[in-house]
């Protein structure tokens, strides 16, 4: 299951959501406006099959927390548990008896939630400055489930104090003892190719906001490469890069690496492949791509 853990909170997707819709209200955004807008932006989770539900999970949750569920997403959101139509997606997906016991539990729980009455509204939260976890350039380490260390690189941090965010590559160095800036210099950048990626190259603007609390165990910067391009944060769709960067507050750069190499051992790893050295550094002949 990897991320995912059996609490209705332990999953990137609904940590990115419950995110999104805590940042507008507390810059004054009206809840039921803010949940259209969240729908609308993010309608590619709707069509993970793994995910969606976790969308309005995290909705019906901030909206319930805002006093301000309303009938036809608490009905959306009982028909996904009373219908068991999120323990089958874990059971497809591979999870344990033990796993979706509890994960049954915590369905239960939270539906009962739903329907009570909150006292009062969570108030609204005064925005805090922020300022990138990483620099340019920095070289993160991290260890894999197969006991070697993955790495991925810093290309770009964003300096609005709202966002704050930085641009993060994983990379496919799997290696035995802790890589070299040259290993991470020369390797690929990972491609994903399970579930329902189809040659995703992982790049990936990280949100700042939850690295301290619950990720920063996991990484270790090891060094710093000069990167000769910059990258734009406002550039969502990622015209003229070589890759469309993805957004999230959960700093899955290791998950990700351990998806892809346990994939592998069933799937033919993806055709597409992109080195660092393409996003890091122009040649003599470099224009414009």
């Amino acid at each position: 299951m990897g991320t995912w853990g059996t609490s209705i909170k332990d999953n990137d997707a609904f940590a990115d959501i419950y995110s999104e819709f805590f940042d507008q209200y507390n810059k004054g955004a009206e809840p039921h406006a803010i949940s259209e807008k969240i729908i609308n932006d993010n309608w590619e989770i709707l069509e993970i099959e793994e995910e969606k539900n976790s969308l309005w999970f995290a909705l019906g949750l901030a909206l319930w927390e805002t006093n301000s569920l309303n009938p036809q997403i608490l009905n959306k959101i009982e028909k996904i548990i009373e219908s068991g139509e999120e323990l089958k997606i874990w059971l497809d997906l591979g999870a344990s008896a033990g796993d979706i016991k509890k994960r049954r539990i915590s369905l239960e729980k939270f539906i009962d939630k739903l329907r009570t009455n909150r006292p009062k509204p969570k108030p609204r939260k005064k925005a805090k400055l922020k300022t990138p976890v990483f620099s340019t350039g920095d070289c993160i380490s991290f260890k894999l489930d197969n006991g070697n260390f993955g790495a991925a690189i810093v290309l770009a941090s964003d300096q609005n104090p709202e966002t704050a965010y930085n641009l993060v590559a994983t990379t496919r160095v799997n290696s035995s003892t802790k890589p070299t800036l040259d290993d991470i210099r020369n390797s690929e950048v990972l491609v994903l190719n399970f579930a329902s990626w189809e040659d995703k190259v992982e790049v990936t603007w990280y949100m700042p906001d939850l690295y301290f609390k619950n990720y920063s165990m996991l990484y270790e910067v090891i060094g710093q490469i000069d990167i000769d391009f910059e990258y734009d944060v406002k550039n969502w769709s990622g015209k003229g890069y070589h890759f469309k960067p993805t957004f999230t507050s959960g700093w899955n750069m290791n998950e990700m690496m351990d998806k892809q190499l346990k994939s592998e051992k069933t799937k033919p790893q993806p055709l597409k492949s992109l080195y660092v050295k393409k996003l890091i550094k122009k040649d003599k002949f470099w224009t414009l791509w």
